[in-house]
């Protein structure tokens, strides 16, 4: 909503690729703070294609911002930035992506990148309770910021800036002090890691997950598993097992909890979270407790089949 509320005025277009749920909240915030958004729908499992950006683009004329979901934990997949931002750029317009679920987790380099506005929070990769949003702008977003008249008042984003050049450095309004402590500490732990160590382990996790839930016969959501995230996975519901009941097991049985599915998505998917501090360890517990939760709720599986699977991922 700062990035939106920063950039947007009245009748701005703004190209809107909506491929889950999140992503379709950018084209409502968009629609609240009095813009044009440009809807650019794709199946949901599936991710926007640099062509049909750039066919929009073409034919659209004068669009001010593009707003991407890198990461869409509704349909658990990803979305490659590297073409997408040289079509953008190309055509002169703003760059606006959200990193909430995998800033932290994935390979997100900003500024080679050239994200203009790019947006995380603190309740994903960073282990921490909701309750902190941060946001990168870039020089060419800042020339926009400037020249837009703004509806914001705690998202004034030049309100930051300013505050920021005193000495010391302030913030303009109060902020949550006691997380800024448990972010530094987040941040160590990240840096003693090391982002790349970091970042391996989120794509060995999201593999074992993956390979899992194969050698379990089920069915990954994503059309291609290419495109799978690495910090959720969205599988299918089997036939004949309830949504609702194979999670309320998995939590009261086995102290587990995975989500379900969203909107449209409501019972026909479960999800798998797997970011932050989560490792070998926990996703292995998981895929236990789905596996015995899955029979006792009367599906066929083979008990074991996917640990098997995930240990050879971590061997």
């Amino acid at each position: 909503e700062a990035a939106i509320s920063n950039i947007v005025e009245e009748g701005d277009k703004v190209l809107c690729p909506v491929y889950g749920k999140f992503s379709e909240r950018f084209k409502l915030i968009v629609e609240a703070f009095g813009g044009k958004p440009i809807e650019l729908p794709v199946d949901w499992g599936d991710i926007p294609q640099p062509e049909l950006i750039e066919e929009a683009l073409d034919r659209e004329k004068n669009v001010k911002a593009v707003t991407i979901t890198q990461n869409e934990t509704s349909t658990g997949v990803r979305v490659p930035l590297e073409d997408i931002s040289k079509i953008v750029k190309k055509h002169n317009t703003l760059l606006i992506v959200d990193t909430i679920s995998s800033m932290g987790g994935d390979y997100i380099p900003v500024d080679d990148l050239k994200i203009d506005l790019c947006v995380s929070g603190s309740q994903k990769c960073f282990s921490l309770p909701p309750g902190l949003a941060f946001i990168s702008v870039s020089e060419e977003a800042w020339e926009v910021i400037r020249g837009t008249k703004r509806r914001a008042f705690y998202f004034n984003l030049p309100a930051y800036l300013e505050s920021y050049k005193k000495n010391p450095p302030e913030q303009p309004y109060t902020p949550a002090l006691t997380f800024y402590y448990a972010l530094q500490n987040s941040l160590r732990l990240l840096l003693e890691e090391g982002l790349d160590n970091v970042i391996s382990r989120h794509r060995k996790v999201a593999l074992a997950t993956r390979e899992a839930m194969k050698a379990l016969e089920l069915e990954l959501f994503p059309k291609r598993e290419e495109n799978c995230s690495v910090t959720v996975t969205a599988v299918r519901t089997p036939n004949g097992v309830s949504d609702k009941e194979l999670r309320e097991h998995m939590q009261k049985e086995y102290g587990i909890l995975i989500s379900g599915g969203q909107s449209k998505l409501k019972g026909k998917i479960f999800r798998i979270g797997h970011m932050g501090c989560v490792t070998d360890k926990e996703i292995l517990t998981t895929i236990y407790a789905l596996e015995q939760s899955l029979k006792k709720l009367g599906q066929r599986v083979e008990i074991g089949a996917g640990l098997e699977a995930a240990i050879k991922v971590f061997k």
